[in-house]
């Protein structure tokens, strides 16, 4: 009955658009989508790399998804995490999932984020 997914949202409090940003769209080279017209009235920011689609909307009451994430997959996920590492993210590997190299980094407002490669 389901045939794909089309976009992950994570939370983000107001006023991080920049943050992100330079996150997603500069670290992550994610490129930054226009918001349809009435989404755009509400803030937050989208990107997409690939198949894969995260829209960052603001949450007045923010609190970071410190647990939940989405699994991005990564053709050389090494690469990914030297990048978020050089930007200032700490990276923690995690080789418990059969058959992935992955690893997770917090966005700046503190949304956990896996990346992951196939072995």
């Amino acid at each position: 009955m389901i045939d794909g997914l089309h976009h992950v949202q994570v939370s983000c409090p107001p006023g991080s658009q920049d943050a992100l940003r330079d996150f997603y769209g500069g670290v992550l080279e994610m490129t930054e989508l226009a918001k349809p017209p009435l989404l755009a009235a509400r803030g937050g920011v989208w990107f997409r790399r690939g198949t894969a689609e995260i829209h960052c909307g603001v949450e007045e009451d923010f609190r970071p998804a410190r647990k939940a994430h989405p699994g991005l997959v990564c053709a050389d996920v090494d690469a990914v995490a030297a990048a978020c590492s050089a930007a200032g993210h700490d990276v923690s590997w995690d080789d418990n999932f059969p058959g992935f190299r992955r690893c997770y980094v917090y966005d700046p407002v503190g949304n956990r984020l896996e990346f992951m490669q196939a072995i």
